[in-house]
């Protein structure tokens, strides 16, 4: 008698097909298609851990990061050796910018699967997020010991050894991976960043030719664009430069699509909220602790300066620059939410929300020491927010002269967020916004914060320390002057700038391209007379 075949898994076979369609949908990057594809087919088998891990990928792919990790989690608690997913949700937390909880999934999946060179990347990554700098000094020269080759491991070694101040070993890691992959953009523009490499005629030379590169990604071609723009700068080449800045500039605005509406509307929002009376009603809320000094502004108008300043004072730890308050922010809703929401907390949750920002900045405290610095700039539009949830906490703002600080930013490319900074009308609206926001929190919270300009501290040092250090309440300690002997490690853009003396030179660098700034000088027009106010 012959043996019955067994009739084909239709049904499997099926899903199988539409699994492939999501799959090249997402590879295509044609989401609305993929996404309906994938709801269908976990609602039919909701257990496919496969279809779970597309489906993160696609919330990710359109911002959703909290959706894509409760998705990972459960793929990773259906299937614990699912790698893909487990490497994805510490992508996930890192992008979120949870390092601690990132580093955990990582210590498990090195574990699963030790040789996954990606991962130990991942991990040297978060572990520098945390300040961990020693343990992922030690990783990264472990997985070069046997990826070598790899130009974007030795690029993020690069960028470790620059925050722990070995600028030599930094230089020969960028060089290393430009060796390796010459058009690679991000490390150009890493080495012109440093503000201390002068780059030759070769490297000029090598620069111009990776910008011919068939099929150069628009990330690399920025970045070329910047690094191009800071050696004609150099060379004093100055329309040359200009030209390369803009150029770059265009280029990264494109891809963001910045709305400085958004600024203002959102600074709208907080004058009307937060008044003189708004916060005497609730002047009895919020965590008590004083350990947080805020040091806010706009980028590039000196705050790592004043940050270095102060680290170098017995009671106060530098931290870096840290996403806990736009966190915490982002959890009263969007943009027409926030101010209803924030008025309707109660004292309780207000001193909750203060406690949970001791809580997630805790892992950045290594020393012990009374007072530690957040020196996030953007925290300026969240001042009021600081001030109900940590009423004791300082707030240091940290100001430079319009034209000198946003032409700074035009030509600064940002690793991370500052979106308005790529057009010179925009970033004139930001800091347009940015002051007449201080003036109305200044008025709100007579006294509460403490002004610095960058031109006074440049011009008497020791004058303006003291009146900081006397708001502050802390006695004045010479060491404060001799900041650029504080070996710390520094995440900013001024890392090298701030391990020397002050020097006034960066300050005027602006006037070199002033026939350039006329657009900036016109949506300034309303604060460039009283701008210190």
């Amino acid at each position: 008698m012959a043996s019955k075949v067994a009739p084909p898994d239709f049904t499997r076979q099926k899903h199988n097909r539409l699994l492939v369609e999501a799959a090249v949908a997402l590879n295509e990057n044609r989401l609305h298609d993929a996404e309906p594809i994938l709801r269908a087919h976990l609602k039919e088998d909701p257990f496919d851990v496969a279809a779970i891990r597309m489906m993160a990928e696609l919330a990710v792919r359109i911002g959703r990061l909290k959706d894509a990790e409760a998705l990972l989690r459960r793929a990773v608690e259906l299937s614990p050796h699912f790698l893909t997913a487990r490497s994805n949700l510490a992508t996930v937390l890192y992008k979120q910018n949870r390092p601690a909880d990132a580093v955990a999934e990582l210590n498990v999946l090195i574990t699963l699967d030790p040789e996954n060179a990606a991962n130990s990347n991942l991990k040297a990554a978060a572990l520098g997020r945390i300040g961990e700098y020693d343990e992922a000094l030690d990783l990264y020269a472990k997985v070069l010991e046997t990826h070598s080759g790899q130009p974007k491991i030795w690029m993020s070694y690069g960028h470790l050894l620059k925050t722990v101040g070995q600028q030599e070993p930094c230089i020969a890691a960028y060089r290393r991976a430009l060796a390796i992959a010459p058009a690679l953009g991000e490390v150009w523009w890493s080495l012109a960043n440093l503000k201390t490499v002068a780059f030759d005629a070769d490297d000029v030379s090598q620069m111009q030719a990776a910008l011919k590169t068939p099929a150069l990604s628009s990330e690399d071609r920025f970045h070329l664009h910047f690094a191009l723009g800071k050696a004609a700068e150099d060379a004093k080449q100055i329309d040359e430069s200009f030209a390369q800045y803009d150029t770059g500039n265009r280029l990264r605005a494109a891809e963001l699509g910045y709305d400085p509406g958004e600024t203002t509307s959102h600074v709208a929002a907080a004058k009307a909220l937060f008044t003189q009376s708004f916060f005497e009603a609730r002047a009895s809320n919020g965590c008590a602790a004083s350990d947080p000094i805020f040091v806010l502004g706009l980028p590039r108008a000196g705050s790592t300066l004043i940050e270095q300043i102060l680290a170098s004072h017995s009671a106060v730890e530098g931290t870096m620059e840290l996403p806990d308050i736009p966190a915490l922010f982002a959890t009263l809703g969007d943009e027409a939410e926030w101010p209803t929401r924030l008025s309707a907390l109660s004292a309780d949750e207000l001193r909750a929300m203060g406690e949970t920002y001791l809580h997630r900045t805790q892992v950045q405290r290594k020393t012990g020491k009374q007072h530690f610095i957040d020196k996030l700039p953007n925290n300026w539009a969240h001042i009021g927010l600081i001030h109900l949830i940590l009423p004791n906490a300082k707030i240091v703002d940290v100001r430079r002269h319009p034209l000198g600080c946003c032409f700074s930013n035009f030509k600064q490319h940002f690793a991370r967020g500052q979106a308005f900074t790529y057009g010179l009308e925009s970033i004139g609206l930001y800091y347009g916004d940015y002051v007449d926001h201080m003036r109305h929190m200044d008025g709100a919270l007579p006294g509460r914060i403490h002004r610095v300009i960058y031109e006074q501290m440049v011009d008497d040092t020791e004058a303006q320390v003291r009146a900081l250090l006397s708001y502050l309440g802390l006695p004045f300690e010479a060491a404060c002057l001799r900041f650029w002997e504080n070996d710390r490690a520094v995440r900013t853009a001024s890392s090298e700038q701030v391990r020397r003396p002050i020097f006034r030179d960066g300050a005027d660098q602006w006037k070199l391209f002033e026939a350039y700034l006329e657009p900036l000088k016109a949506v300034l027009s309303p604060v460039l007379e009283n701008w210190t106010l």
